[in-house]
């Protein structure tokens, strides 16, 4: 489980990092607010994850400084396009989670995929990306 979880810290982490260069390409107050929002829900649940994988006992790697983007970000729909892959990305990892988990730690993972799935679903309206939505959500 702790494999899981670390898994799913990194994806966090990568996210959290992935608004941070998303966000200033976006031009609508709607959008900077959504990236904001994201942003936060993402930070909060990397925070619950450091305190878990401590309990557990279990050790993950440090948070790189950068990392590597699929693409370069230089407008509002690049932007776009980048928050709906992270959010599969995100979705991907709490959906490993979900078989080696039970009780409040499962909560967590699938609370967490259906957010991810959500927020992807949203980010691809808004930038009129097809399909709109994933029939499998966090399946790769």
């Amino acid at each position: 489980m702790s494999a899981q979880l670390a898994a799913a810290l990194a994806a966090e982490e990568a996210a959290i990092y992935a608004y941070g260069v998303l966000g200033v390409k976006l031009t609508g107050a709607g959008d900077r607010a959504e990236a904001r929002a994201a942003e936060a829900v993402h930070r909060a649940r990397r925070d619950v994850l450091v305190s878990r994988l401590a309990a557990l006992q279990a050790s993950t790697a440090p948070a790189p400084a950068g990392y590597t983007l699929p693409f370069e970000v230089t407008d509002r729909a690049s932007a776009i396009k980048l928050a709906a892959q992270v959010e599969d990305g995100v979705a991907q990892a709490w959906r490993a989670v979900l078989p080696v988990t039970t009780g409040a730690d499962r909560a967590t993972g699938l609370n967490a995929l259906v957010d991810a799935a959500v927020r992807a679903t949203r980010w691809r309206r808004l930038g009129a990306l097809t399909p709109a939505t994933m029939p499998w959500p966090g399946r790769a």
